[in-house]
């Protein structure tokens, strides 16, 4: 199976239809009186449907097995079809698309297996997934283009070159991924005032992403947040609430990251650990849904 374990869990909705064609008006009719001797048709094709969407993790190899939160069937008789279409919801890291059909699938051989001693001519027509919701192509549209990044990594250690920065690159190359322009990658030491001019020059400069690395933690020389908060304008506390509570499932000291975000003039600061794995993973939590930020800023700046 594909490793989903880096996305977060979002609202995932699908729709899926399924098609019984049957070929006499008496078929119908015996459906609708729930005459068919096997029993009542929909509520038959209802339950297998459900029991199938819960079990399409055991049947289909790559599929994960996911809490389904909610299924919902609705039957329509037109004329000489039914149609069977299929709602299915959860909260998770990958979408129902294949439980939707899958349920809607089984609803429809249901059908078939019930129907068959009265009517030898039932086909099923089509299976299709009608709509899906949910997870990062959903909100796609939602990001401003054209955005530009520097990456400042705060390391004593690595400014003197005893150690190779790994997290500042993990976070350029994820940015490349997003196509965010990089603009700047530097490497300082572990002091307040050369943080504070980096701040301040490339606010000045309107950069939009203003990201550092390294210094969040409860050493004596993390000073990173503690110098960047007095410099913000306005502090989005749930950006690293969310960066904290994503690590903190994947690792049990994300709970001792200092990490601050916010706003200076239209530059967004986030201040990200120093450990590769760190930042990250706090990439893999704010990124791609945080950019919906600077497409609400330049709303604003119209109003």
């Amino acid at each position: 199976m594909q490793d989903i374990t880096h996305k977060s869990s979002t609202l995932r909705i699908a729709i899926a239809q399924a098609i019984v064609s049957v070929s006499k008006k008496e078929t119908i009719d015996a459906i609708k009186n729930k005459s068919v001797p096997k029993g009542d048709v929909f509520e038959m094709s209802k339950a297998a449907g459900l029991l199938a969407v819960k079990k399409t993790s055991d049947v289909i190899p790559d599929c994960h097995p996911m809490p389904i939160e909610s299924a919902s069937f609705k039957f329509k008789i037109d004329e000489l079809q039914i149609k069977i279409s299929l709602e299915v919801k959860t909260i998770y890291k990958t979408g129902v698309e294949v439980e939707a059909m899958h349920g809607a699938s089984v609803a429809a051989l249901t059908m078939y297996d019930m129907l068959k001693p009265i009517d030898k001519e039932i086909e099923i027509q089509s299976v299709k997934l009608i709509s899906k919701r949910g997870g990062k192509s959903d909100f796609i549209d939602k990001y401003k283009t054209d955005l530009c990044a520097v990456v400042i990594v705060c390391s004593d250690s690595v400014s003197s070159g005893k150690k190779e920065d790994k997290a500042g690159k993990a976070i350029v190359k994820k940015l490349a991924e997003l196509n965010v322009k990089i603009s700047d990658y530097s490497i300082i030491p572990d002091e307040a005032n050369l943080i504070k001019e980096k701040v301040e020059q490339f606010s000045k400069q309107k950069i939009d992403l203003i990201i550092f690395t390294g210094g969040t933690g409860l050493s004596s020389r993390d000073i990173t947040p503690d110098t960047i908060k007095p410099l913000l304008d306005r502090e989005i506390p749930a950006m690293m609430e969310t960066a904290r509570n994503y690590g903190q499932q994947r690792m049990p000291y994300s709970m001792l990251s200092r990490g601050v975000a916010g706003m200076k003039n239209k530059s967004l600061i986030l201040t990200l650990p120093g450990s590769t794995r760190g930042a990250q993973e706090t990439m893999d939590a704010l990124f791609p849904h945080v950019l919906h930020l600077f497409r609400i800023v330049e709303d604003k700046g119209h109003e």
